[in-house]
């Protein structure tokens, strides 16, 4: 069957308090809407329908089509079509927009953009439940129905044939009972959601057109209505930042039960976020409060310690990562030892066995094999080589006020302590800088460079004492 989907995301978040539209509040680090387009388009339906709110629709679109292009996701931003909703009058005048766009033969899937938790395999068991004409309906056993506030409740006749759903708003006490609530996602054929649309009203508590009214309709026109089980967590709405907290909480959970499946040790499963996709080697340790975000990749036998963070890089074999580094688009090279309190900013890059100690930060700067900036150092626009030793202290000094200058170190260089190398210079293999020194040219192979003031030392100096204070002061 041919698979059009429409995604109702026209939501302006107005109870979440905040200037973003709603479906593109973060979860895991990507916006709600795109873990639905992700679930819908694994089902590879021939066009993506998405609804969006006149107001606010361009920032969504843009949004979306912006991180579809960089995470290389063409599946995803060649098949949406854009509908703009110019008043929000409820979920099944939503629905109307877009369906003039679909085709007559088409099998319909909604869903809703706030529902970023749900899975591509409950929504192909919702579309196998629609099969042969059927009208498929996604629901879920609240174990609180009282308190499942905002879910409609389903009804169901003789032989227990679903007939209906009635909205929380809508309800009497005695359906508010009913622990069989709708999710709010259906599948059924083009021509019966059309066949639906032309009889909306809007005679309820909102004065809105529910989509939900649609079963009533098809179950009155002779549709079977199979209903389709799916797992609370899956369905939850985010309509409040608590709602969104709880869903991030979900689905980090879920992001640790894969790894530790995977077989990461991860010492605190509960404090641990990946806001991304991260592939980890073997036997791999992660201490508690690490956050892992954008694409990451952790070779064997890496041990990243406790409250660091870690985006866009890439970790090689047997490194490891002490407490508190913030390592942000760097590559780090097999048996490394990084921290604590370290920073590695864009254009880092470690060779095998370098060494970076706490309170050094680097940025667009490769360090070689074996070379190690230990000590409250700064390293930019510069490349070390092999064996170099950076003293605690010592700074490139790559910024003019304008522009940026490059510093080239070679081989086995020896940096003495709170030195500064002033770009653009280049250090000869073997050299050896003083401690103290302000290096401001080129120093060749094996030569000994100090930039520093001579001593002075003054004999039988007295320190300045501090006055007393005189009477009535």
């Amino acid at each position: 069957m041919t698979i059009e989907a429409i995604i109702l995301a026209g939501g302006e978040g107005v109870r979440m308090r905040s200037a973003l539209p709603k479906s593109l509040h973060p979860v895991g680090g990507r916006a709600m809407l795109m873990h639905i387009l992700d679930a819908v388009a694994a089902l590879q339906p021939a066009q993506i329908h998405v609804v969006v709110s006149a107001r606010r629709g361009f920032e969504v679109r843009a949004a979306i089509e912006d991180g579809a292009s960089r995470l290389a996701e063409p599946r995803i931003a060649g098949r949406i079509a854009w509908a703009a909703q110019d008043k929000p009058r409820g979920t099944g005048h939503a629905a109307s927009v877009a369906m003039p766009a679909v085709g007559r033969a088409a099998t319909v899937l909604a869903v809703y953009g706030d529902t970023p938790l749900i899975g591509a395999a409950t929504l192909r068991r919702l579309l196998d439940a629609a099969a042969g004409g059927r009208f498929g309906l996604l629901t879920v056993n609240a174990d609180n129905p009282a308190g499942a506030a905002g879910l409609g409740r389903i009804l169901r006749g003789d032989g227990g044939r679903v007939v209906r759903i009635v909205e929380e708003k809508d309800a009497t006490c005695a359906q508010k009972r009913i622990r069989e609530c709708n999710a709010g996602f259906i599948a059924a054929p083009a021509e019966v959601i059309n066949a639906g649309l032309s009889k909306l009203g809007n005679n309820n508590a909102s004065h809105e057109f529910y989509l939900t009214d649609l079963v009533a309709h098809a179950a009155a026109a002779g549709v079977e209505i199979a209903a389709c089980p799916a797992a609370p967590e899956e369905t939850i709405g985010v309509n409040t930042q608590a709602d969104l907290a709880r869903a991030e909480r979900i689905f980090q959970t879920r992001q640790a039960r894969r790894l530790l499946g995977e077989g990461v040790r991860l010492l605190d499963p509960s404090r641990f976020d990946l806001r991304g996709r991260c592939r980890f080697g073997r036997d791999c340790v992660v201490d508690v409060n690490v956050v892992l975000e954008g694409e990451v990749e952790v070779g064997d036998r890496c041990v990243i310690g406790p409250g660091s963070v870690i985006r866009d890089s890439r970790i090689g074999a047997g490194s490891v990562i002490e407490a508190h580094c913030v390592i942000d688009h760097a590559d780090i090279g097999a048996k490394c030892r990084i921290g604590p309190f370290a920073r590695l900013r864009p254009g880092a890059q470690l060779g095998i066995e370098a060494r970076v100690g706490n309170f050094v930060e680097i940025k667009n700067s490769r360090l070689g094999r074996g070379s190690k900036a230990n000590h409250l150092s700064y390293l930019g626009d510069s490349a070390l080589g092999d064996g170099v030793n950076i003293g605690a202290g010592v700074i490139t000094c790559n910024y003019d006020g304008a522009n940026k200058h490059r510093t080239d170190i070679g081989d086995h260089v020896f940096v003495g302590s709170n030195s500064q190398l002033v770009a653009p210079l280049s250090i000869g293999d073997g050299a050896t800088i003083g401690a103290g020194s302000t290096i401001t040219e080129d120093v060749g192979a094996q030569a000994l460079a100090v930039g520093r003031a001579r001593q002075k030392t003054i004999r039988n100096w007295t320190r300045p004492a501090k006055r007393k204070p005189s009477a009535g002061e």
